[in-house]
């Protein structure tokens, strides 16, 4: 056993492999990790030395992987992400305190009924919430999460979606009546932001536009305005959820919207990992198996 981590090369020799391999430059690495670009060379070497094998291919413009730097580069990334992860899990003090910003809706629909079942898997974690009511605002905010409107690309930001997006007309049941009328001539309630809306319902059904007669600039009010009969709303339905089960709102027809784009948990990538990160992400997105 002694003999087997003898003939293991330091672990600082394999960190540079790994940025060098990942980033295809020893210049990058170096940057990355504090070092020269010739500190970089002289421990890939000493690396190489150790091994018995060429890792790097040395050429004017650069260096690319060789076949067996290749080949073992998934083996050390995979190793450097295991300690990373095990030396949080076991040594880093629990986070005591998490922000997240989002919406206002956002954060009424969807986060607020998953607190309960939050605070059982974290109960010593506090966590403040910031509303976000612009884009540029999401790049002042200094929050550990960000639930942003996308596609899930943001450049620097991992992200998790958090529920598949879904459109349909929804109404309170005194408007619509039992059992539903001809909801189409009723009043239509709209919503300002990113989501498609009754124009591209409309265009979607092949039938004639109607102006909404109530326009809101969140969607939390949109739903309040439902609830209260004003109108017909086009919603999401992941956020009508707890008013399906009220029976404050109900759905006027099977036919739905479904969007690429919907709301993302997202958080710097190159923030350290820590232990309460993976109980909240599973708290806070669904699986689209779970739909």
């Amino acid at each position: 056993m002694a003999d087997h981590h003898q003939n293991l090369p330091p672990l600082e020799w394999i960190r540079v492999f790994e940025a060098a391999a990942r980033l295809g430059s020893f210049t990058a690495a170096g940057n990355e990790l504090g070092l020269t670009q010739a500190a970089v060379s002289q421990r890939i070497r000493n690396l190489e030395l150790r091994l018995g094998a060429q890792l790097f291919n040395r050429q004017a413009r650069g260096v690319i992987l060789s076949t067996q730097g290749e080949a073992w580069l998934p083996h050390v990334q995979g190793a450097l992400s295991q300690l990373v992860h095990s030396a949080a899990n076991l040594f880093e003090a629990p986070r005591r305190k998490i922000a997240i910003a989002a919406s206002s809706s956002i954060i009424e629909l969807w986060i607020v009924p998953r607190l309960a079942q939050i605070a059982r898997r974290l109960p010593q974690t506090q966590f403040s919430f910031e509303t976000i009511n612009n884009l540029p605002d999401y790049d002042r905010s200094e929050a550990d999460f960000d639930i942003r409107f996308g596609e899930g690309n943001w450049p620097d930001r991992e992200a998790r979606r958090l529920y598949l997006e879904e459109l349909a007309p929804v109404a309170s049941p005194a408007l619509v009546g039992s059992p539903i009328a001809d909801w189409q001539k009723l009043p239509r309630i709209a919503t300002s932001g990113p989501r498609i809306g009754w124009r591209d319902w409309s265009k979607n059904l092949e039938e004639p536009p109607r102006a909404p007669l109530l326009r809101f600039d969140t969607f939390v009010q949109a739903l309040r305005a439902a609830e209260a009969g004003l109108g017909v709303l086009l919603a999401s339905l992941a956020l009508c959820r707890a008013a399906f089960e009220a029976r404050s709102l109900l759905r006027l027809t099977d036919h739905s919207l479904r969007m690429e784009a919907g709301y993302w948990l997202t958080w710097p990538r190159k923030r350290p990992e820590f232990a309460e990160r993976g109980p909240l992400v599973d708290c806070l997105t669904e699986s689209v198996a779970d739909r």
